[in-house]
């Protein structure tokens, strides 16, 4: 496993070391009606599980042999969560999909790594699998806080 996947397994799946959580653990426990309160004008811990999924789901496509479709006007456009089974059905989703996004960057070679992604506007295969690993972990952060800031209230 090359040293990015490694990172992403990390802020995903099973890390201690950086932020002393992941996204496994950290909504592990969150219900519903947590995922979905809103702390001012802060996004809701479901917006930000979306969030990142939606990156995921649009870099999966690419791994798989379709183009890049995502946007960024779109990655907080979410449907509104009414039940603790749709809840636990995107955190599942996001999961699901870190552990295939991870299996896909593992398998990248030192040159695969160096290569083009998509076009090169977007850089390397390297630059673009760093920032998701930065982009994951911010949110993590604000994902920790505002789980903590809902249940003081």
């Amino acid at each position: 496993m090359n040293e990015i996947a490694k990172r992403l397994h990390e802020v995903y799946l099973d890390g201690k070391v950086i932020a002393f959580t992941n996204y496994k653990n950290i909504l592990s426990d969150v219900t519903w009606h947590e995922a979905i309160t809103h702390v001012n004008e802060l996004n809701t811990i479901a917006k930000l599980t979306f969030h990142i999924n939606y990156y995921l789901d649009g870099l999966l496509n690419v791994f798989n042999g379709g183009a890049l479709e995502i946007k960024d006007k779109y990655s907080f456009d979410m449907e509104p969560i009414r039940s603790e089974a749709e809840w636990n059905t995107l955190r599942d989703r996001l999961l699901t999909n870190a552990k295939a996004f991870i299996e896909h960057v593992a398998q990248l070679t030192d040159e695969e790594l160096k290569g083009v992604f998509v076009d090169a506007k977007y850089g390397t295969y390297q630059r673009n699998m760093e920032i998701v690993v930065e982009h994951s972990y911010y949110h993590l952060g604000q994902i920790s806080l505002i789980k903590k800031m809902v249940r003081g209230m």
